[in-house]
């Protein structure tokens, strides 16, 4: 016959009442576009310009609380080839994905919202950019990886030492 004691401390009493999960949870929900807009202002003649464009790619990175465990990360791009004969193409998105966080201390979820959860979803915005100049008449605009981690280092570094000049020269 099997002693009865055993069970008790089989049993883990360290668990949370009634089952509840306090361990620190991360997902991706869904991920959607926001906001497209393609211009293509000077075809066909922009098919013929011979110069090389000069590309302009600028993102943006937004995040925002839409209950207390899901959050809203926007990516925004925009990407324009312009040459001296005018604007070839212009290509705008806001691509954005529903993150659900769950137990997670400030100082983990922002790194997360502003520079991982980019990382996640850039690759869908980058083929959605390729596409997009594809779909215009041109060669597929192939964006190059972005580092979302070491600008979001550099920017928080920046801002820090901009702190301190300030306090500096408030003193």
């Amino acid at each position: 016959m099997a002693d009865e004691g055993n069970i008790i401390s089989d049993l883990n009493l360290d668990a949370a009442p009634n089952g509840e999960d306090t361990a620190p949870a991360i997902g991706l929900i869904s991920q959607y576009v926001k906001d497209l807009s393609v211009e293509n202002p000077n075809a066909p003649e922009s098919y013929q310009w011979t110069e090389q464009p000069e590309m302009h790619i600028d993102f943006n990175i937004g995040a925002r609380s839409l209950a207390e465990d899901v959050h809203e990360i926007e990516l925004k791009i925009n990407a324009t080839s312009k040459t001296s004969q005018g604007t070839a193409f212009a290509v705008e998105l806001v691509y954005a994905a529903l993150i659900g966080m769950r137990n997670v201390p400030d100082e983990q979820a922002h790194p997360f919202l502003f520079a991982e959860g980019p990382r996640l979803i850039f690759p869908f915005a980058r083929r959605i950019i390729s596409d997009a100049v594809r779909d215009a008449g041109y060669p597929p605009l192939m964006l190059e990886p972005i580092d979302f981690n070491g600008l979001y280092f550099a920017q928080l570094q920046q801002r820090q030492q901009e702190e301190l000049a300030a306090g500096a020269g408030q003193a």
